[in-house]
């Protein structure tokens, strides 16, 4: 997708820089700390409130009600447009929500652990969606701030750090705060856990601002449509709507074949600890270095080629959960399968966000960005609501199969959103 001719470089193609000096500067350092801040909260929400809770004696079906409360993440889109618009009384347009939003978190992780689950289940759950609420202004800052620092040729390593650092800090509420619990009060592990937002809030005063407020918005209506109506016009609303296909279609199948994989492992007679070690370490190495190997590779290739190696790799490697349907019971065919599998999706990942962040307007970064992320949440709601019915319809070993086809309409997309004879460059945006 083309930027509107006031976005395109007026001096033409800046020349090439060499990797090592796109690699090794203080911008992947920042998307580092910022990538921990924003997966922290995610993952008390959905790994340490959820043990919590269940170790309280919570049955399950209110604990599956809960993850209503994590609507925000879908919904961030709506209220965007006022990050775009309005800049706090302190450190800028960016960072100064970005503050204000690692501050709220902090206390608010902090207090979930003073409720009793039996008796407040309610206030639990009002500060959860508060907490989800907060988590996901944080990210359209955040996403925003990365856009606007990063130069097109960092998008892929930068995105990489970040993504990373987002799955790294599941290891803090997912394992150090559940072997606090065992020692301490739920309280004391809650306040512990919150104690890590200080590694954002510190990023966040230690770096520059990198909004331009001359550039922003003049009122409400032109923050809510002004972002919108240059997306959908830039190179007309049928290369918007192509470019939106290609966001929800490029993980469809990726999606699919992870959205019951704990239930498929069940199924083929696995216990549960194999399922705990085997798939935890095999998910972990493989999906950080996916996305690790895909920041690499992005240092010497196009987004563009990006999408379409990356793209082709994620397709074969459902194939290994196919095998798996076929062989059955076989650890070692469990760690090679799953570990394929999330090396793609870590490749896919990386290759996805950077996509999407080229095709944001430096002017609405915020609000365009939310609504991408936003869009490409469509293909996991998709996964979840129908991965049930097709499995027991079909079986695993043809479902599995039937991902690697659901992949292909967005590879097909490729050709017209991301062609891969066209430069990147092309579509430069001015960092003006």
């Amino acid at each position: 997708m083309q930027a509107s001719p006031q976005d395109i470089q007026p001096t033409g193609t800046p020349p090439k820089r060499p990797w090592q000096e796109i690699l090794f500067n203080r911008h992947n350092l920042i998307c580092l700390f910022q990538g921990f801040s924003s997966g922290l909260p995610l993952y008390v929400l959905f790994t340490l409130v959820p043990a919590w809770l269940r170790s309280e004696g919570i049955d399950l079906a209110s604990i599956g009600l809960l993850s209503l409360v994590t609507l925000p993440y879908t919904l961030k889109f709506a209220w965007a447009p006022l990050l775009d618009r309005y800049r706090p009384p302190f450190l800028g347009r960016r960072r100064g929500w970005t503050l204000s939003t690692q501050i709220l978190l902090l206390v608010g992780i902090g207090l979930l652990g003073t409720w009793e689950p039996d008796i407040s289940i309610r206030n639990i759950a009002l500060l959860m969606f508060l907490v989800s609420l907060f988590s996901a202004t944080q990210d359209v800052a955040l996403d925003a701030y990365r856009r606007e620092m990063l130069s097109d040729d960092e998008l892929g390593i930068g995105n990489s750090f970040f993504i990373n650092a987002y799955r790294l800090s599941g290891f803090v509420s997912g394992s150090l705060a559940l072997i606090l619990s065992d020692r301490i009060p739920w309280a004391a592990v809650y306040w512990i856990v919150a104690g890590f937002m200080v590694v954002g809030i510190v990023t966040t005063f230690a770096v520059a601002e990198t909004s331009d407020d001359s550039a922003a918005p003049k009122s409400l209506r032109e923050a809510v449509l002004d972002p919108f109506v240059e997306f959908f016009s830039r190179d007309g609303w049928r290369s918007a709507l192509l470019v939106l296909s290609f966001i929800v279609f490029y993980k469809l199948g990726d999606s699919m074949a992870t959205a019951l994989q704990t239930p498929f492992f069940i199924d083929l007679g696995f216990t549960r600890t194999q399922i705990g070690v085997i798939v935890k370490i095999a998910t972990t190495w493989s999906a950080i270095a996916g996305a690790a190997l895909g920041g690499f590779v992005m240092l010497k290739i196009s987004i563009n080629r990006a999408l379409w190696l990356f793209g082709i790799v994620q397709v074969v490697t459902i194939m290994g959960f196919a095998m798996l349907a076929h062989i059955g019971n076989d650890p070692v065919a469990l760690f090679i399968a799953v570990s394929a599998e999330y090396l793609g999706v870590g490749l896919g990942g990386v290759a996805l966000a950077a996509f999407m962040a080229k095709q944001t307007s430096l002017r609405f970064t915020a609000t365009q960005l939310a609504l991408l992320t936003s869009v490409s949440a469509i293909s996991r709601t998709l996964a979840n609501a129908t991965t049930g019915y097709i499995i027991e319809a079909i079986g695993y070993f043809s479902f599995f199969l039937f991902c690697m086809l659901l992949a292909l309409p967005g590879m097909l997309l490729l050709f017209w959103v991301a062609p891969w004879s066209e430069r990147d460059t092309a579509a430069s945006q001015s960092r003006s």
